[in-house]
């Protein structure tokens, strides 16, 4: 293993274990490299503008986040889409780290659910149906022969309420959405909300919470695509991946999830080894790139634990996903064809960016062997996901090709 790649793993074990409660990060990343996260005294902040008007006349606006220590993002109340997220390096360069556009008219337009909020239900339901309590639930196969991420006019096409609030002396941008009944297809009245925040320690926090006056799904995520290299700056293959998982949901060559589990070990989808996803994403099954990897503790409930390491040599990099959900789905942009221009103005081809659907299994509407997926009235859905940033010391790295 080269030098520089056992670093990388060193210290995305390192700042993994520090995203534990009750673990001094600090002390971790200057006992182990002798350096520190830099701080700023500048306030954090949030910004609105207006970002465009739906085709109903409907105005959607966007929403600016700062943490005033090195990390900001954009996000617009019409799908709760995060259309940037701008890091700063260890060169004091900022690097925008989702790929997006600049617009509304594009977001209105046909494209991956970039950066959007999932819902009722993330991922595939097989068959584009379910049953519950008695009852037979069609919906659309938007996926076919599946349903696909809450249907044709999911939660990544509503316009949400927007407030801004204090979160834990934090400024949280706060997003809610009532999904009324039969909605897609789903039961009950859903009052959704969504807290978006930026810690000083450079971490994007994610809340979900619901209610529900009938049983329902309810499976929520977010869909960015992140390139730590920069959107608009190519592919992700010379990007290196960990995943703390021991086992994958199974599914066909249609990427219907069969409601099993299966072992990675040995497998090309085991990435307990920080592994380079050029290497990588060849050996992923059917080429799609789309893997439910079942979260370690997923059987503790409501536990924040990290799930996934994310880095790049070049700009050295680091992001650590930590979430209490029971899986993450990664997706490696397969779709991505060239036919959509980013923000950058370049073109998004296959593998631009990664996705970490941060879910609960979606087949766990036909069984419990994969979780529980299904919200009552009384019950509260609670789930928190946080994509953590860190540059590994003294980056950017340059590696030497030969």
């Amino acid at each position: 293993m080269p030098a520089w790649n056992t670093m990388i793993q060193r210290y995305s074990f390192a700042m993994a274990l520090a995203r534990l409660p009750g673990v001094d990060k600090q002390s971790i990343a200057s006992d182990e490299f002798g350096t520190r996260s830099r701080m700023s005294n500048k306030p954090a902040a949030i910004l609105r503008r207006l970002f465009g008007n739906l085709p109903d006349g409907r105005s959607a606006e966007l929403f600016t986040l700062s943490n005033g220590s090195g990390l900001s993002c954009d996000i617009t109340n019409y799908g709760g889409i995060i259309t940037a997220l701008r890091v700063t390096r260890a060169d004091d360069l900022e690097v925008d780290v989702v790929l997006g556009f600049d617009n509304l008219a594009d977001y209105l337009g046909p494209h991956p659910c970039f950066g959007a909020i999932i819902g009722r239900v993330a991922g595939r339901i097989s068959g584009a149906k379910f049953h519950l309590d008695g009852r037979d639930y069609p919906l659309a196969a938007n996926d076919a022969p599946n349903h696909l991420h809450g249907g044709p006019r999911g939660f990544d096409m509503q316009l949400w309420e927007a407030a801004i609030v204090e979160k834990d002396d934090i400024p949280t941008l706060q997003l809610s959405y009532l999904s009324r009944d039969d909605e897609e297809g789903y039961p009950g009245n859903v009052r959704v909300v969504i807290g978006y925040s930026l810690s000083p320690k450079n971490e994007l926090i994610i809340r979900y919470d619901a209610e529900t006056d009938k049983a329902t799904p309810l499976s929520l995520t977010n869909h960015s695509y992140f390139n730590l290299a920069g959107e608009g700056s190519g592919d992700v293959n010379d990007q290196w991946l960990q995943i703390f998982s021991d086992e994958i949901a199974v599914t066909d060559a249609a990427m219907t999830l069969l409601g099993t589990k299966a072992p990675v070990a040995g497998q090309s989808n085991d990435f307990n080894e920080l592994r380079r996803l050029g290497d990588a994403i060849p050996q992923l099954l059917n080429h799609h790139g789309d893997n439910h990897f079942i979260r370690r503790q997923a059987h503790e409930k409501g536990k924040l634990i990290p799930a996934a390491v994310m880095s790049d040599p070049a700009s050295g990099l680091v992001m650590t996903t930590l979430t209490t959900q029971d899986t993450v789905q990664i997706f490696t942009a397969t779709v991505l064809d060239g036919s959509l221009t980013g923000k950058s103005r370049k073109p998004y081809l296959k593998h631009a960016g990664i996705c970490f659907e941060c879910q609960a299994c979606p087949s766990a509407v036909h069984t419990q062997e994969l979780g529980e997926i299904i919200l009552r009235p009384g019950e509260r859905y609670n789930h928190t996901t946080v994509h953590a940033f860190s540059t590994l010391p003294g980056q950017p790295i340059r590696v030497s090709q030969s």
